[in-house]
């Protein structure tokens, strides 16, 4: 068997090979038309299931995220557990996780100040991964901003 190349400009065939197959090749081909095996039958590769596209909030609570029950089963978090996500620019956050049933299950409802932390729009994928223990503040300290100091 030869191979040929069909040029576009010329319309005429151009002989590639006029050997037979390298046995690497001919192990690939297709026994019924001797030609070689589409690569769309490669295994499909799947997305990590911590991947979401991020929604809308229905809540104004600044720590609080929402998945669906079916995504928290998945990722083995518990309703209250902490999570850490991953958005855009290497940024992160922790938040705590609870469930919506009204929410498909790859979506995430994350609030606007959330969303401005981790520097992501609706639409955009981020990711979820379980945290541990998150310790308790110690103390806050409330700064003034340079401008507002006279």
């Amino acid at each position: 068997t030869s191979l040929l190349l069909d040029t576009a400009f010329t319309q005429e065939k151009i002989p590639l090979i006029s050997v037979g197959f390298p046995a690497w090749l001919s192990a690939m081909a297709d026994p019924a038309t001797n030609a070689p095996v589409a690569a769309a039958e490669a295994p499909k590769k799947k997305r990590s299931p911590n991947r979401l596209v991020v929604e809308e909030a229905l809540n104004d609570d600044n720590s609080v995220i929402s998945l669906s029950q079916a995504k928290m089963e998945e990722l083995n978090l518990f309703r209250g557990d902490n999570v850490l996500l991953k958005g855009k620019k290497r940024k992160d956050t922790v938040c705590i996780v609870l469930a919506d049933d009204n929410l498909d299950d790859s979506k995430i409802r994350l609030n606007k100040v959330v969303r401005k932390n981790l520097r992501c729009r609706l639409g955009d994928i981020i990711s979820v991964h379980a945290c541990g223990d998150v310790q308790y503040g110690k103390r806050v300290h409330v700064i003034p901003l340079h401008d507002t100091l006279e």
